[in-house]
């Protein structure tokens, strides 16, 4: 989530051909996709298919080992869990979920997912699209009130698009003080009030933790409930996911500890406080819930099939300049596709949706490639391994699809 040292990574460049909203859809993709009925739309069915059984799963050779090796020597903590279809090809703990404790991981340790998040705000926006309470081409205006006279171009799209020129958390003055303050969601939509937009709605793209506060609080304007309880009840409930939620509150929710590298060693992080990114960062969650979250998304089951080629669709100005001169990612509504492949070596080309994650001592990365049907996730409880969570990623990916391994990023 943020873009400084630790911050949003530079792992997420490369290009992808767009998702046109009335036309194209990517080629292939149909065969991963399986549009659901309204009926399904009312009621998720959580037992189709059924979950795999909790049990260690080491599949993939190559990825075993070089865990293995890089967990022995002090390189990595955290989750992996990679799966094809419906068959798990991998599933493995390392390290601690609280070292102070002398607490293991388990394989359904509880994860912050930091900006991994973002995808279940904009999929419950959609969702209420589809319902007819809303749409995505609302003016914000509509539904939050009193409205700056400067919102008044802005559109749901673009918050959910990173589009909207609404200045960032970090982007504002008293940023630390503000990090480290509980608020509420009507408190964050104040702030976001004072200060100016930093550019035209749609003319840029610029990464906005604050555009899904705001989304989030329209969610709960459209649904009539609050915003945790809305989740709950239509996601986490409805899909089984037991382990899942969201940590609005600073309480007790069976959140395993972070923690960051410093000179003095591994240090732990408690002050998550991430009622400040609630619509943008609050989601916490397992390894197995998330590839619920997958299956559930990406087979059709909680969008109509118009609303989910709006959300993974490029909704970045056409003149968007390339990223640190590799050509940029594509800008969904809180997830991005890339050739993620093309920045390790050897390299492979397969297209993969995706959301990296880091905040309050956690780093993740979670991947779909949707022509094998493949999902990746990596969870590490360590802020600062954002190369070696990026680099397992696409390890797992490649000997998921029987490309050539990985060995180094490409620099």
């Amino acid at each position: 989530m943020p873009r400084t040292p630790g911050g949003h990574p530079r792992l997420v460049l490369g290009v992808l051909g767009a998702l046109i909203l009335g036309g194209a859809v990517w080629a292939g993709f149909s065969t991963a996709v399986k549009p659901a009925s309204d009926a399904v739309l009312a009621s998720i069915r959580p037992d189709t298919p059924p979950r795999p059984p909790l049990v260690m799963v080491e599949d993939l050779p190559q990825l075993a080992a070089r865990l293995d090796r890089e967990a022995a020597a002090g390189r990595f903590m955290g989750a992996v869990l990679v799966a094809k279809g419906d068959r798990v090809l991998f599933r493995q703990v390392y390290g601690e979920a609280n070292y102070e404790q002398d607490r293991p991981l388990k394989l359904n340790s509880r994860f912050r997912l930091a900006s991994i998040s973002k995808q279940f705000t904009a999929t419950a926006i959609l969702r209420l699209q589809d319902e007819g309470k809303l749409s995505v081409s609302d003016p914000v205006c509509k539904w939050i009130q009193p409205c700056p006279k400067a919102w008044e171009p802005v559109r749901i799209s673009h918050l959910l698009s990173h589009t909207s020129g609404i200045p960032d958390l970090m982007a504002r003055p008293g940023w630390g003080m503000r990090r480290t303050t509980p608020a509420t969601l009507a408190e964050l939509t104040e702030d976001s009030k004072r200060f100016g937009l930093q550019f035209p709605p749609g003319t840029k793209v610029r990464y906005d933790n604050a555009g899904f506060n705001l989304a989030a609080a329209i969610v709960e304007k459209a649904s009539g409930r609050p915003y945790d309880a809305y989740m709950r009840e239509t996601f986490f409930g409805p899909l089984g996911m037991k382990d899942s939620g969201l940590d609005l509150d600073g309480g007790d929710h069976g959140v395993i500890m972070g923690y960051a590298n410093f000179p003095a060693g591994l240090a732990a992080q408690p002050n998550a406080n991430t009622s400040i990114v609630a619509g943008a960062g609050a989601v916490y969650s397992t390894l197995d819930d998330l590839l619920v979250w997958q299956r559930a998304l990406h087979r059709g089951a909680l969008l109509k099939p118009f609303s989910y080629q709006q959300m993974l669709a490029d909704h970045a100005p056409a003149d968007t300049p390339k990223e640190r001169g590799r050509p940029r990612r594509d800008w969904g509504y809180g997830i991005f596709s890339n050739r993620l492949g093309d920045q390790v070596r050897p390299s492979f080309q397969d297209r993969q949706i995706y959301h990296t994650g880091s905040w309050g001592g956690f780093r993740n990365l979670m991947l779909y490639q949707p022509e094998a049907d493949v999902t990746v996730i990596v969870l590490s409880n360590n802020y600062h391994l954002r190369d070696q969570v990026f680099l397992i990623s696409q390890q797992a990916m490649a000997e998921a699809l029987g490309r050539d391994f990985p060995t180094t990023l490409a620099r």
